[in-house]
């Protein structure tokens, strides 16, 4: 089923939820924002406190529910409620969840790179405003984030590391926006000791924010757990990547990932790897290719030259399809300035596929600009 999935966040990857409309530069502030992201000496400064704060700031979250005597045992081992008064009782749990659910789940939409802008969802964990998403929405450590709570109101973020063998992401909400409130934020569950059957609720801005329709809201129960990843049967669709998955007592067990062989069959981020992997998440590292997702250029060059030029391009790879010629000295891919070819490889590893991106590149004399959208290699699995 690995070679089926798609990713859930709106991007080239899904063609239907692209946002049409120019893109802004690295750098430049987010639209409709409270207040412009902070310089880099103030994210020096986010990043020096201790993680720990942040786990405890945490357990503290405003989704938990206690639910009522009679829904105890079908909530912990994941039964079918068996009479008509429990079924009413799970639909109020359910509601009281989503409610609360709906402070904390945000629309995520970043503006790092030239050919079209992306979002996905995420969810609020801690007062002082750190967010968890998927990694292909976070894309990569330090792009600027306009964030959109339930009420409409939008503030600036940046994201941090990313681990993208599981897919799991880290943001962090610039401070001093929220007039000295700490932030709505959920409270953390534990992943590690779930078990199929288990009912679950799914919150999301499917297809991006509307403050008309509000967060959606689905419901359904754990299929199977992995190593990597949670299955359930929430339907959820392209935008969705990045929210939260919840248990029945309102605590978050997983953020997610990718869809299935059908929207009703879907893969979410078990909470605990942002716990197991939470230091270099919180410095800004990242590392690691999703299981069948590692992004592809389609050209080959010397690694020993002292210039990005291009030897040969593959047969129908990405590189061929956006018009990249044997010759070519590639100067630029999408944000990144590109040196040799060793940088070119990181660059294209730093981007996730079905991101298009505008190549700089000299070609006998003259520079030309075209538009390639990486590529994912299916074949491959870390």
């Amino acid at each position: 089923m690995i070679a089926t999935v798609g990713l859930l966040a709106t991007s080239p990857i899904a063609p239907a939820q692209q946002i049409n409309q120019p893109a802004q530069q690295v750098g430049e502030p987010a639209q409709q924002v409270v207040q412009p992201a902070p310089q880099v000496n103030q994210l020096a400064q986010q990043q020096a406190e201790a993680p720990e704060q942040l786990r405890q700031a945490a357990a503290d979250g405003a989704t938990y529910v206690a639910p009522p005597e009679q829904l105890v045992t079908i909530i912990r081992e994941g039964r079918v409620p068996s009479t008509l008064d429990q079924l009413l009782a799970l639909e109020t749990q359910q509601k009281k969840i989503a409610k609360r659910a709906a402070a904390c789940t945000v629309n995520i939409q970043i503006n790092g790179h030239e050919a079209g802008n992306t979002q996905g969802c995420g969810v609020i964990i801690s007062e002082d405003g750190f967010v968890l998403t998927a990694a292909h929405v976070a894309e990569r450590p330090g792009l600027r984030v306009k964030l959109t709570l339930a009420d409409g109101r939008s503030f600036t973020a940046r994201t941090l590391g990313m681990n993208r063998k599981v897919d799991a992401g880290l943001i962090r909400i610039d401070p001093g926006q929220n007039q000295g409130k700490p932030w709505p934020h959920a409270s953390l569950g534990d992943s590690k000791h779930l078990r199929p059957g288990m009912w679950c609720i799914a919150t999301g801005h499917p297809g991006g924010y509307d403050i008309h329709r509000g967060m959606v809201t689905r419901v359904g129960r754990i299929l199977s757990i992995r190593t990597g990843s949670i299955v359930t049967d929430c339907a959820l669709i392209g935008g969705d990547s990045g929210g939260p998955l919840f248990d029945m007592q309102g605590r978050l067990i997983a953020v997610h990932s990718r869809i299935g062989n059908d929207v009703a069959d879907n893969l979410h981020v078990p909470v605990h790897h942002y716990e197991d992997s939470w230091d270099d998440l919180y410095a800004g590292k990242s590392w690691g290719f999703l299981p069948g997702f590692r992004p592809v250029l389609g050209v080959r060059g010397n690694p020993n030259s002292q210039l990005a030029v291009v030897d040969s391009v593959r047969d129908n790879s990405p590189a061929e399809q956006a018009g990249i010629m044997a010759g070519d000295i590639i100067e630029r891919l999408g944000p990144d300035v590109i040196t040799d070819f060793d940088s070119l490889k990181q660059a294209v590893a730093q981007t996730m596929p079905g991101k298009r991106v505008i190549v700089r590149l000299q070609r006998n004399g003259e520079i030309k600009r075209l538009i390639v959208e990486i590529g994912r290699d299916t074949r491959y699995d870390e």
